[in-house]
């Protein structure tokens, strides 16, 4: 297989396969990634090959940039993070099973050697280099989360009892659903199975919800025990609360989720990465993430509950996304036996169909998989546009994906009778699947390409322990806030860490000036202990003189709003600045602004009176201890800040798409890339609908001409047959004695005809053959054309420019300028001579 052309939006799955010869066909398989917001299903027994197709379909996304929910029930998805561009035995070998190699009479050593050769020509066969490889590292990042348990990323499910958000009454429906799948997964942890309808827990526990999320409070485990013992609903229909569910039945059941989080194994669940899909998409830089949520280690209870807490989380997130026809994200599920049954409502059944349903329209396709095929409620996969059938072992297996994939092909307005998908999947094999499209004309056979990552099988929590210790993220990290746009230019925004100081120029009492000068204090914000610990971290371990003394030095403080507004984009922003600058008493008093420091904290922090440890105070310059050079000063503020302070504004202008002031760049960037994504793929259907015209008109030709071939054909093998018998007539005759030149003339024309009717047939051929190459010329020239709208929009950020957007005057505010003193901590440091340090203690965590 020759090395296949990278196509972003189109996933390589393999080639075709023949079914009557048993051999691959040089055609590759491409899947176009906007075809999965229609779903899919992937069918087949164990060895089918489903694992192998499944991996390739993600390595694909992932190598797209498409961002991924992966819920592995079994542990063979951890298999992704398994990526070995070189190739090397050292890669394979903390992977290989040592029973494996004993029973092929090998050393670990041995069989990993012989293992990284088989992947390197398996990879080779299908003509994929380590430069692909490397290509899918560095395309997303791979997490192994571990619900209940710190062997991968632990995942804190507390913030999923926290309120939506929105206003309760408008999204009503959505958050009561919500709520019944919260409280029907939250009773099955507790060993209850509830009907949320008549169960008195499951209304109790809804009400609860409901009452405080209607108030937009948040709810954890145990403030909801606590209102299980004393509800805040005190009637339930017609009836009182104890009534409905007496206070004694009550305390039963707050004892059951009371023992549930005593549990120290529960623990684990109440620590780690918040359960929050925004996050798990995306990480802090905007980059694209595949989260394998790891789940062989839970019991059953335990499964659904988190399974059903995911799946409520991203129906969330979908409803708050906006619309596009562009795949935005990927939630895949490895193993749905048990999550989607075809009688059974377990609380993982309503939120999975309901994706199915609504994600199409926000660009989030779901991807189930299962060996089962039985237990699957087929009637909700109707909407499914993709179905994957591998080799399946029972006979009433086939019956039941023959009548779900005629159910779906009826769904989608699709004939079943065309195509015997009876036959086919009879003579599936390992490896080799059917794959019915709804976007396509006739459904493929194809066998799977050579996974990429290297599939060892199903992990253990040891193993993704060792594949996660260099991998694992602080989960204490906050969640990303909206940062702020700079203002430019911007004053130095870290203040001075060590200065020479002498004992000159420094009184003990504070300088005494016009009482019209204002003078502001800045708070002191590390304590001398933190201060020793920095400066002898920036100096070495020179020996300190203590104590250390509190000084204050002069500086004029600015305090500053300016507000930038653009009605066009509908942007008002303001910033508020506050800038302190001491070299004041040089160059003629003039203040360089653009010098100044930008201070982190608020005006109202600012006293009027200093630190009561203040040891001493610097001299103020003249020109500045009047208020009429601060009122200069002010006005030089207003008018620096007037010419120099500018918004700025990432744009793409060709995608009408610029960062909004309280964006932040992750955000802007993946918003961008979605953006990006959707133009491509308009372009691209654009190019399509303006080659199909003369693409149909030519195969409408070809059809003509293989009609009229067809003629042809059967013309001249009839003028053949006549051509023969006339000659054995004329022969006969001969032979007879009957000599005629009314015979020989026949002959003559029949051949005549022959020959006529032979050359009408290699005519026929030679146009079918022509507008043949025409197609091939034309189709290669839309290719063309597509790759060039794919490599246009792989980067977008290459086309963001950066504009500013300036104050007007009357939007520029000083609020003050006046004289500041800053404290700064002074010692002396023992080096060859006595020398005065200091550090600044008006920045928490000075430097």
């Amino acid at each position: 297989m020759q090395t296949p052309e990278e196509h972003l939006g189109s996933f390589y799955l393999g080639a075709e396969y023949d079914i009557p010869t048993g051999k691959l066909v040089d055609r590759p398989v491409h899947f176009d990634a906007r075809d999965l917001t229609t779903h899919a299903v992937c069918v087949g027994m164990t060895g089918s090959g489903k694992t192998g197709l499944c991996i390739g379909l993600l390595e694909e996304a992932a190598i797209d940039k498409v961002p991924t929910l992966i819920i592995d029930p079994k542990g063979d998805m951890t298999n992704l993070l398994l990526q070995f561009p070189d190739l090397l035995p050292e890669n394979f070998l903390p992977w290989i099973n040592e029973d494996d190699a004993r029973r092929k009479g090998k050393s670990v050593e041995d069989l990993a050697a012989s293992t990284a050769e088989v992947w390197k020509k398996g990879l080779a066969d299908w003509g994929i280099d380590p430069g692909r490889i490397r290509m899918l590292q560095d395309s997303a990042d791979f997490t192994i989360y571990t619900p209940g348990s710190d062997a991968g990323v632990p995942v804190n499910i507390s913030g999923s009892l926290q309120a939506p958000g929105v206003d309760f009454d408008e999204h009503a429906e959505a958050i009561r659903e919500r709520i019944n799948g919260t409280v029907t997964a939250l009773l099955g942890l507790a060993g209850i199975n509830a009907d949320p309808v008549r169960s008195r827990e499951a209304i109790l526990l809804a009400g609860i919800f409901e009452y405080f999320w209607r108030k937009n409070e948040n709810l954890d485990l145990a403030g909801l025990i606590g209102s299980i013992q004393k509800p805040p609903v005190r009637q339930v229909g017609v009836f009182d609360i104890d009534t409905f569910f007496p206070e004694k039945e009550r305390f039963g059941l707050a004892m059951s989720f009371n023992t549930i989080i005593a549990s120290p194994t529960f623990q684990s669940w109440l620590t780690g990465e918040p359960l929050d899909v925004d996050r798990m998409l995306h990480t802090r830089e905007g980059k694209p993430k595949h989260s394998i949520f790891y789940l062989a280690h839970l019991s059953d209870s335990e499964r659904m509950f988190f399974v059903t807490l995911l799946l409520e989380n991203v129906l969330t997130w979908v409803r708050a996304q906006t619309g596009t026809s562009s795949l935005r994200a990927l939630l895949y599920f490895d193993e749905v036996f048990g999550f989607l049954p075809p009688v059974a409502e377990p609380s993982s059944k309503r939120p999975l169909l309901t994706l199915l349903k609504q994600a199409r329209a926000s660009g989030l396709g779901c991807v189930l998989v299962t060996q089962n095929p039985v237990d699957l409620d087929y009637k909700g996969l109707t909407n499914t546009g993709t179905w994957f059938i591998g080799k399946l072992q029972a006979e009433r297996d086939k019956e039941r994906v023959l009548e779900g994939l005629k159910s779906a092909i009826s769904e989608a307005g699709g004939e079943n009778g065309k195509t015997d998908y009876d036959a086919l999947i009879s003579q599936l094999g390992n490896r080799v699947f059917l794959m019915h499209n709804v976007h396509e004309d006739r459904p493929v056979v194809f066998q799977t390409r050579w996974a990429m990552s290297y599939l060892c099988g199903p992990m253990q929590r040891p193993q993704i322990r060792k594949l996660m210790a260099s991998r694992k993220k602080s989960v204490a990290e906050p969640a990303v806030q909206g940062s702020e746009l700079p203002v430019s230019p911007n004053p130095s925004s870290s203040p001075i860490a060590e200065r020479s100081l002498s004992s000159e120029g420094f009184s003990i009492k504070q300088p005494s000036l016009e009482p019209t000068v204002k003078q502001f204090f800045l708070p002191v914000l590390i304590s001398a202990e933190e201060a020793l610990e920095q400066i002898q971290k920036n100096n070495g371990s020179e020996s300190i003189t203590p104590p250390l003394q509190l000084v204050y030095e002069p500086a004029v403080i600015g305090s500053a709003s300016v507000v930038f507004s653009d009605r066009k984009r509908n942007i008002s922003k303001q910033e508020n600045m506050l800038l302190a600058f001491q070299d004041f008493g040089r160059n003629e008093g003039a203040i360089a602004w653009d010098k100044a420091e930008q201070l982190t904290i608020q005006p109202d922090s600012l006293t009027a009176v200093p630190d009561q440890s203040a040891a001493g105070f610097g001299e103020v310059p003249e020109n500045a201890n009047k208020a009429s050079e601060l009122d200069r000063f002010r006005k030089s503020l207003a008018e620096w800040l007037y010419y120099n302070a500018r918004l700025k504004l990432s744009q793409h202008n060709e995608l009408d798409l610029f960062r909004r002031p309280e964006e932040s760049e992750r955000d802007f960037s993946i918003r961008l890339q979605q953006a990006a994504r959707e133009k491509r793929d308009l372009e691209v259907d654009q190019l399509e609908k303006k080659f199909a015209p003369r693409l149909r008109q030519l195969e409408e030709k070809i059809a003509r001409e293989e009609r009229e071939l067809a003629k042809d054909e059967a013309d001249h093998e009839s003028r053949k047959a006549q051509e023969l018998i006339g000659i054995g007539e004329t022969v006969l005759g001969f032979f007879l004695g009957r000599k005629s030149s009314r015979g020989i003339s026949s002959a003559v024309s029949r051949r005549r005809m022959t020959a006529t009717a032979k050359t009408d047939v290699e005519e026929s051929r030679e146009v079918i053959e022509d507008l043949r190459s025409e197609i091939a010329t034309l189709e290669a020239e839309m290719k063309e054309m597509a790759d060039t709208i794919r490599v246009k929009w792989e980067h977008p950020e290459a086309g963001l420019v950066t504009e500013e957007l300036a104050p007007k005057r009357n939007d520029v505010a000083v609020h003050f300028a006046t004289l500041g003193w800053l404290p700064f901590w002074r010692t002396t440091a023992t080096l060859n001579n006595q020398v005065s340090r200091s550090i600044a203690a008006y920045e928490a965590g000075g430097n």
